[in-house]
């Protein structure tokens, strides 16, 4: 909440350097010495994971738990959903989820020697300090929570960018897609600020805007979704798209292999104006007459092949939007099934409800907008 109104231009916060949690901090801790002596170097990733569980460990004896303690004791990244609940998530994002969680699962695999290395340190056993769960836990902390800040590469650290701090307090401003802000690290003031582009009354809650995203990337990347979201989108699978059209069709395999070579076999959305521009040009081309094939490179700039191609092309927008609706009302009712079956699961499974709903809502209003075309081109 602010105490005073904000204008446009205004600096919400600014948060000086000393108090960002950085792979510089990590190398002034006691690990430092260990980080650098390791070999192959770790990423920064892991060395701000590593530093998050051994604070944790430290508890009442870390200079950091004030700032630990506020931070969320379990996550919902899809990586940290049950089985169960990730197979409600719609496609696209459940093979990502799934991706997630392998990463993690390799990250701790591939982690667990430089953990024992770090032995010396510790009257634990490594073993129970740095766990999977642990590492879990620490990975969405930092996945979900960091603000994006280039560091110079240091020697001690594999090749992967240092992009990373962890900004205490900043972290608890909550995302709105209807905000507009500006957000860095100031070289002059030496601390990473955020100056608003959307006025704010006195005494509202101050929001913040994490960028122009989808509700499944909000999910993917922060653990929530935001309702009446105008960046969000169902996306229509490779497989979804291609089962309305028929596989004894001649040039199916040819119209397959150009959609694939000219990334037209991905991003392709419904939102809430409709089909987007891509997934009509991939419905043109794969409705494209024998004697009209030749015009496909003509149809990807996006000129009108003909008449019939176009009803065509929203014809099969539409049974791919009344198929994606039938899915959704599915997985609902599935979802508030075992809401009642599994009251462990309950939080995650209104995570997903949340989701599912939202992407309904959108594709009813693009099954209203392909009707009223498909009226206007009949």
């Amino acid at each position: 909440m602010t105490t005073k109104a904000l204008q446009a231009g205004d600096v919400i916060i600014s948060l000086p350097e000393k108090c960002l949690l950085t792979t510089s901090t990590v190398l002034s801790s006691c690990l430092g010495g260990h980080i650098e002596s390791w070999k192959p170097p770790v990423s920064p990733l892991l060395a701000l994971c590593t530093f998050l569980m051994a604070e944790k460990h430290a508890g009442d004896k870390s200079p950091w738990k004030p700032y630990l303690d506020v931070l969320p004791k379990t996550h919902t990244c899809p990586a940290c959903l049950e089985p169960d609940v990730i197979n409600l998530l719609p496609n696209p994002l459940k093979k990502k989820a799934q991706e997630q969680k392998m990463m993690i699962q390799e990250l701790f695999r591939s982690s667990r020697a430089f953990f024992s290395s770090l032995q010396p340190l510790f009257a634990e056993s490594t073993g129970s300090i740095f766990n999977f769960s642990a590492l879990e836990w620490a990975w969405c902390t930092v996945n979900t929570r960091t603000v994006y800040m280039e560091h110079p590469h240091r020697d001690c650290f594999s090749l992967e960018p240092d992009v990373y701090a962890l900004a205490p307090y900043l972290d608890l401003l909550n995302h709105s897609p209807n905000v507009q802000v500006k957000a860095g690290f100031n070289e002059q003031t030496r601390s990473y600020e955020i100056w608003t582009n959307s006025p704010c009354k006195k005494y509202q809650e101050v929001l913040i805007c994490y960028g122009p995203h989808d509700n499944q990337r909000l999910l993917l990347e922060y653990g929530f979704v935001a309702m009446d979201n105008p960046h969000s989108s169902v996306y229509v699978s490779a497989d979804t798209l291609l089962k309305y059209f028929s596989p004894l069709d001649k040039q199916r395999k040819a119209k397959v292999s150009i959609l694939k070579d000219h990334g037209f076999l991905e991003n392709l959305t419904f939102g809430w104006e409709g089909p987007s521009w891509r997934l009509l040009t991939a419905l043109k081309v794969l409705s494209l007459a024998a004697e009209q094939f030749a015009c496909w490179r003509r149809v990807l700039l996006g000129d009108v092949s003909s008449a019939r191609n176009e009803q065509q092309a929203l014809a099969a927008a539409a049974k791919i939007c009344q198929f994606l609706i039938e899915e959704t009302q599915h997985v609902l009712v599935q979802i508030s099934q075992l809401k009642k079956d599994k009251e462990n699961l309950k939080t995650h499974l209104a995570l997903v409800e949340m989701l599912r709903s939202e992407d309904l809502k959108i594709l009813q209003k693009s099954a209203e907008i392909l009707c009223n075309l498909n009226l206007g081109t009949a």
